[in-house]
């Protein structure tokens, strides 16, 4: 047996002229990944830090997200992990949006409120941001409108639709059986009785109380400036106090960025 016999000297000496190779080409490619790096955070310096978040569409609970309808679920979720992430120091909510369901607000409220106790929840409207996009809104540290965004547009509304009259010019014929009065509320079928109507009012009122009791207690605003339901530009919301700052997008990022700035 030959016990410690050497390898050829040309081996060895091949080895090493590979390892040195795959060393140099190894720091080539942490260099160049380098300069990527740098170079992106040098072109996107004045938002680093800041996260933003759109709200765009017709707000609903559920989880979907098409342009036209926004669920819940999708702008919580990224409410929450922008909260969690510790390479976020701002969230900017981008809000363009008519409103939507009472429900969807009151979920989005619930995520937005946990992300603006870890860190600075800036809005950003755009061409709205009105009735229950409004009501989320309204708990943000800062609201920023551009001079011809429609917003406020408190309250809420049920609408109950009757085409009884044209189903019988027509010759079509409903029957109901129902095990309480009113089961088959807002059928179209029928109009709503008068007890149905004092029902649906309640209905409407005690959410409305809910939604601007909860504005006014989020934001200095006089309840008889809102409680009639119009919209309100931008312009004219901030001297009411509706919106905090004319403030196009870029503004509104840079102010979320001055608040976390002075919290540091």
């Amino acid at each position: 047996m030959n016990a410690g016999t050497m390898p050829p000297a040309g081996d060895s000496h091949r080895r090493s002229s590979g390892l040195r190779w795959f060393f140099i080409i190894l720091f080539c490619i942490i260099c160049a990944l380098g300069l990527l790096i740098a170079a992106y955070y040098i072109s996107n310096a004045d938002q680093m830090g800041v996260t933003v978040i759109r709200m765009e569409g017709t707000m609903i609970t559920g989880e979907v997200s098409d342009g036209d309808v926004i669920g819940s679920e999708v702008v919580g979720r990224e409410l929450r992990d922008a909260a969690d992430d510790p390479m976020v120091e701002a969230i900017v909510l981008r809000v363009n949006s008519p409103g939507g369901t009472p429900a969807a607000a009151q979920e989005i409220i619930r995520d937005l409120d946990y992300a603006k106790s870890k860190k600075p929840v800036v809005v950003s409207m755009g061409d709205m941001g009105t009735s229950a996009a409004y009501y989320v809104s309204a708990h943000a540290d800062r609201i920023y409108a551009n001079p011809d965004t429609f917003t406020a547009g408190i309250g809420v509304i049920w609408q109950f639709s009757d085409i009884s009259r044209w189903m019988e010019k027509e010759g079509y014929n409903i029957s109901i059986v129902k095990s309480g009065s009113k089961k088959d509320m807002g059928t179209t079928s029928r109009p709503i009785s008068d007890d149905e109507q004092i029902y649906a009012q309640k209905i409407v009122n005690d959410s409305f109380e809910d939604f601007i009791s909860d504005v006014i207690s989020h934001r200095p605003i006089a309840r008889s400036e809102i409680d009639d339901g119009r919209v309100i530009r931008g312009a004219d919301a901030v001297g009411l106090h509706i919106v905090d700052e004319i403030g196009n997008l870029n503004d509104a990022i840079n102010g979320a960025k001055k608040i976390a700035e002075s919290r540091s």
